[in-house]
């Protein structure tokens, strides 16, 4: 007697068998997809929507502080929003929005090659769309260049501007790969810790030259309002800093998987 369930004949075993290498190789094929998406597309446009909206934030807050003195409005904007994305975005793409972030996590061994150039192409996107979303009806936009910086006004001030940026582009990605990187001081309050350094930053030398760190949030507003005054400032300052964290981390800092000296 047949059992409930029993395969009959041996036709029906062979139709079994090759039914479910069918659904296997279909599940295997899921999977992959299914890892490319995760491990190479998703990341990209989680670092292009992270950063069009930190932009917009950014532009935002420039725009609105037109004619107030002080940085108190652009540098509490610019902290708090990039905290909180970091806090959401982080788990998928590290939650950079920025290219000389990028280029000292990757060369402090914190990404592959790989994604280094799609990130900085999503994160120029992101600027762009960010940066365009801000463009409101106001003459506070054409005064502020649309939240492009135009602080720097004269040539004898372009020295002091670039080290400023440098500087302030050390410090934070110094928190970035110190924070969220390094395996002996990463910490959970990382994304706290980086909206906090962009506070600060902002406030120290927003007057000097905008405090940017970050040449996608220079360059989104620069396309938008077509500004590019002193533009290699924010290009040239933000990668020397991000070098010179590189250079201190792996000869210093970092932790013996990551320096390439004294293991």
């Amino acid at each position: 007697m047949q059992r409930y369930g029993q395969l009959s004949t041996y036709t029906d075993t062979q139709k079994c068998v090759k039914n479910f290498i069918i659904i296997k190789g279909k599940s295997k094929t899921n999977q992959k997809i299914c890892s490319i998406y995760e491990q190479y597309i998703q990341p990209c446009l989680a670092e292009l929507f992270g950063t069009a909206l930190f932009v917009f934030v950014g532009c935002a807050s420039v725009i609105g502080n037109v004619g107030v003195e002080g940085s108190i409005q652009p540098a509490v904007a610019h902290g708090l929003a990039l905290g909180v994305l970091i806090m959401v975005l982080g788990q998928i793409s590290g939650g950079h929005f920025n290219p000389a972030v990028s280029l000292s996590v990757y060369l402090c061994g914190g990404m592959p090659l790989t994604l280094l150039g799609p990130y900085i192409l999503a994160q120029m996107s992101g600027g762009m769309i960010g940066a365009g979303l801000a463009v409101y009806p106001s003459p506070k936009f054409l005064v502020s260049s649309g939240g492009a910086f135009n602080v720097v006004k004269t040539t004898s001030a372009l020295g002091s501007a670039t080290v400023a940026e440098m500087m302030m582009t050390l410090f934070l990605s110094t928190v970035v790969c110190m924070g969220a990187i390094n395996s002996r001081t990463r910490s959970q309050l990382a994304p706290f810790c980086i909206g906090l350094t962009v506070t600060a930053c902002i406030l120290a030398g927003g007057e000097v030259s905008g405090a940017c760190m970050n040449p996608a949030r220079a360059f989104g507003p620069a396309v938008v309002a077509n500004h590019w005054d002193h533009h290699w400032i924010y290009w040239i300052g933000p990668t020397c800093g991000a070098l010179l964290t590189v250079s201190f981390v792996r000869l210093l800092f970092g932790d013996q998987k990551t320096r390439v000296v004294l293991k």
